[in-house]
């Protein structure tokens, strides 16, 4: 089948790679010359680890391509997805839906024979109402079914959450949509994947509701932490132990410094604005949305109590900036506020990602970066574990506790164990886990 899928972003562009590897002839458009042009020769703007692979391999193969112009391949289209970016709006947390609706009016002006115009970003509930229409609205004429199709991607493992994934939402009551979404996605029945085919208003609830509760799963854990370390649990444990109910699940109970991304933060607020829309109140995604905000900033403060309480003119080493590791987004990043309150306490930080700095550079330019983790923990008062990469797990111990000044990590990830970190004599604090007494 033919695609169009507007937007290039991590949605539009890993989606498109994706659809294109099924056999389907996709064209991604944007209209960023700079984008295009750069993907025309092979630079991949987001860092997703096999994407650059996916689009090579299917550019070459002539099913993937990339263009500015959006009117010839959409009047070409069967299907087209619309993914591009619903930031949250300036000043009252809602979706910008700016781009969305822009999206509409310039495909309804292309469209030639019936086509299903699928929104793939994250949109409010009766989003799809307003596309079609204002589709029918520019084009009275326009054979069209609008359709919601809502992506479930985490970020660094976007491939196989696309190409495996526990469920594929359409949201459309048209048989003519559900049929060319089904052919679109029938490459995915020899995987098993369950085609749920739901009223559109209730796929885009759909997404909704899954972020706000993946979030406060974390959020949950997060608190349980904080008890934890004043009763002298351990969290991890704790974890596990209801993690092992199946009603409960083990996924998204990792204490740590509170949740980030492009997602999960943006989403719980425009959800709260949602229902506050239809005079609901969602007391519980509220709670977590605080919770969440005031964790980050606090996470400052943990580092400065394992430091003497007195930050001013010490040296602090952060290792991770991205929101999670297998990424360089920064967006809502825990990094950000923890560094802030770093600053504001009077550390000098250093920091290390390895992949993640030139995107930090924009959100913290006052930090001095390093490309070595060895390097930016050499001479500092103290290093803390911000993203859990699987290189700072690998770490020589011995060569870390010599770098430093003094032996005083802080692990906001847990990616070490007490008894290790204290039989190498550091000073160390983890996330809702008792601490070991330096022999």
């Amino acid at each position: 089948m033919r695609i169009a899928m507007i937007g290039t972003g991590y949605v539009g562009l890993v989606s498109g790679a994706c659809f294109s590897d099924f056999g389907h002839h996709v064209t991604c458009v944007d209209k960023d010359a700079g984008k295009i042009a750069a993907l025309h020769r092979g630079e991949i703007p987001i860092f997703e680890p096999g994407l650059d692979a996916l689009v090579a391999s299917n550019v070459k193969a002539k099913r993937l391509e990339f263009t500015t112009d959006l009117a010839a391949p959409v009047a070409q289209a069967d299907a087209v997805f619309i993914a591009v970016g619903t930031p949250s709006r300036r000043g009252d947390g809602h979706a910008d839906l700016t781009y969305v609706y822009g999206a509409a009016r310039e495909i309804a002006a292309a469209l030639k024979g019936f086509t299903v115009v699928v929104t793939k970003s994250t949109v409010p509930v009766g989003t799809g109402d307003e596309v079609e229409r204002l589709i029918h609205e520019t084009n009275p004429a326009a054979d069209v079914v609008v359709a919601s199709n809502p992506e479930f991607l985490r970020e660094g493992a976007a491939i196989r959450d696309f190409k495996f994934p526990d469920r594929i939402v359409v949201g459309t009551s048209d048989e003519r949509g559900r049929k060319v979404l089904g052919d679109i996605y029938r490459p995915l029945s020899l995987n098993q994947a369950p085609l749920m085919y739901t009223a559109r208003r209730t796929a885009e609830l759909i997404k909704y509701a899954a972020n706000a509760f993946l979030a406060t799963k974390i959020t949950f854990i997060n608190e349980i932490a904080d008890l934890s370390e004043k009763v002298g649990a351990d969290v991890q444990e704790v974890a596990r132990g209801i993690g092992l109910d199946n009603r409960i699940g083990s996924k998204f109970l990792h204490a740590g410094p509170g949740f980030g991304g492009s997602c999960f933060p943006k989403d719980t607020r425009a959800l709260i604005k949602i229902a506050q829309d239809y005079d609901v109140q969602l007391r519980v995604v509220e709670a977590v949305l605080g919770v969440n905000d005031n964790r980050k900033r606090a996470m400052a403060r943990k580092v400065a109590s394992l430091s003497g309480g007195n930050l001013r003119g010490k040296t602090i080493a952060v290792l991770g900036l991205t929101f999670k590791p297998d990424t360089d987004d920064m967006r809502e990043a825990p990094s950000i506020p923890l560094i802030t309150g770093l600053l504001d306490l009077g550390a000098r930080v250093r920091a290390h990602d390895p992949v993640g700095m030139e995107q930090a550079r924009k959100e913290l330019p006052d930090i001095e970066y390093c490309d070595d983790p060895y390097a930016c923990v050499k001479g500092a008062d103290a290093m803390v574990v911000v993203t859990e990469w699987v290189q700072y797990r690998t770490l020589d111990l011995e060569r870390l506790k010599a770098e430093l000044k003094q032996p005083v990590v802080i692990d906001l990830r847990n990616i070490y164990r007490p008894e290790d970190m204290v039989a190498h004599g550091f000073a160390y604090e983890s996330v809702g886990r008792p601490p070991l007494q330096r022999t």
